[in-house]
């Protein structure tokens, strides 16, 4: 039998899909927020408290410190976000289930893609937000914190030196101040570098100031010595100076440029490459390229597993928990399968391929589902309805 819509039955029809579809976004968008933000804000607080260190021990103001937890909440976001998706799809189909509304829906001849197409819109808003998190966001989050962190690590005179203490600025290298007032002039000066466990070298001073200059912090020391310990033949030299200028750039390891690593690099960067680059670092490149398109689309796959197991399949009044325990343990192998090969993914590069499948076969899996077998619940909600 076939069953033939007038103009206005049509517009009529198109208008109630239009207002389910709003219905059942709205709820699924406003859950995915409120997951979202709770979950980011937990994880945010946890990993700032490992900032706390550079306030206590390193003297950073709590501006600055606010200023790095900022930093580093894009990353939590594009983390948590499509966890989100899946939370808030599975949580709102269940109740519309548990609720009866879906077979009303259905009684209503709602298709199976019809119901689910608000889950897939948010699965898409979420996948365009990560998207825009991948090609800038995240990158220009990154480079921040790395700059920053490479000047407050190289900025000795004004964040890492705390009066009264000993300061172990580098490996094996620390420094000890008796006073400083506020012009920066430095009294009863420590230095002692044990790089060389052979000549652990003692530097003593009554004053200093920290210089700034384009080679780098230099310590300008007055009256004082440097001892030097021949550990081997238990031999000390001691040079006794006026003034003595100390660089402070030859202790560390990194050189006064820093190279960016692949995740503070733009899309239109990773897609480049600078020239003259090592095979290395054209995979770490290429990869990092990778993850940041494939993670936007891992939205959309969680989003269609928790469809794929609760619109299709026979109806229950008792329930749906074992549908819903299944989505969460589809929704657990993904999440397994995507760490797993994105950690041999940095190793091998084929292991790209795998992430695309993975986040692929949901999709792929639900369409078929939904389509193929879909009739099988518009019916049976049919005929639920009617007894």
């Amino acid at each position: 039998m076939s069953i033939t819509l007038s103009g206005r039955n049509t517009a009529t029809y198109n208008g109630t899909m239009t207002q389910l579809t709003r219905y059942i976004l709205r709820q699924t968008v406003g859950i995915t927020i409120v997951v979202a933000v709770v979950f980011t804000a937990a994880v945010w607080l946890v990993e700032s408290l490992r900032l706390i260190d550079l306030i206590v021990n390193r003297g950073l103001s709590i501006g600055l410190f606010l200023y790095l937890a900022v930093l580093i909440l894009p990353r939590f976001i594009d983390a948590v976000l499509p966890i989100a998706v899946f939370i808030a799809v599975l949580f709102t189909y269940n109740r519309l289930i548990s609720e009866s509304e879906l077979v009303v829906m259905r009684s209503a001849g709602v298709s199976q893609l019809g119901l689910a197409r608000p889950a897939m819109m948010a699965g898409a808003l979420a996948t365009c937000l990560l998207l825009l998190m991948s090609i800038y966001f995240l990158p220009a989050s990154n480079r921040a914190f790395k700059d920053l962190q490479f000047e407050i690590r190289n900025k000795i005179a004004a964040v890492l030196l705390l009066e009264g203490t000993f300061n172990t600025i580098f490996d094996n290298v620390t420094i000890y101040l008796r006073a400083r007032d506020a012009e920066g002039n430095l009294s009863g000066i420590v230095i002692y570098d044990s790089r060389d466990r052979a000549k652990p070298t003692t530097i003593v001073a009554e004053h200093g100031a920290f210089v700034a200059t384009d080679q780098g912090p230099r310590l300008i020391m007055v009256k004082g010595s440097r001892q030097v310990f021949d550990r081997k033949t238990g031999h000390l030299s001691v040079l006794s100076f006026d003034q003595y200028t100390l660089a402070l750039d030859k202790f560390r390891d990194a050189t006064g440029i820093r190279y960016r690593q692949p995740e503070e690099l733009y899309l239109h960067e990773l897609l480049t490459g600078p020239p003259g680059e090592t095979l290395a670092a054209r995979q770490a490149r290429v990869v990092e390229l990778n993850f940041r398109l494939i993670n936007p689309l891992s939205a959309l796959a969680l989003a269609a597993i928790p469809i794929a197991c609760l619109l299709t399949g026979e109806f229950s009044r008792r329930g749906q928990i074992w549908r819903v325990l299944q989505a969460v343990a589809l929704a657990f192998l993904f999440e397994a399968f995507d760490v797993g090969f994105r950690n041999l993914a940095v190793r091998h590069a084929a292991a790209i391929v795998p992430l695309y499948l993975n986040v692929l076969v949901p999709l792929i899996a639900a369409f078929w589902l939904l389509t193929w077998r879909g009739g099988l619940g518009l019916r049976l909600g049919r005929r639920v309805a009617a007894a």
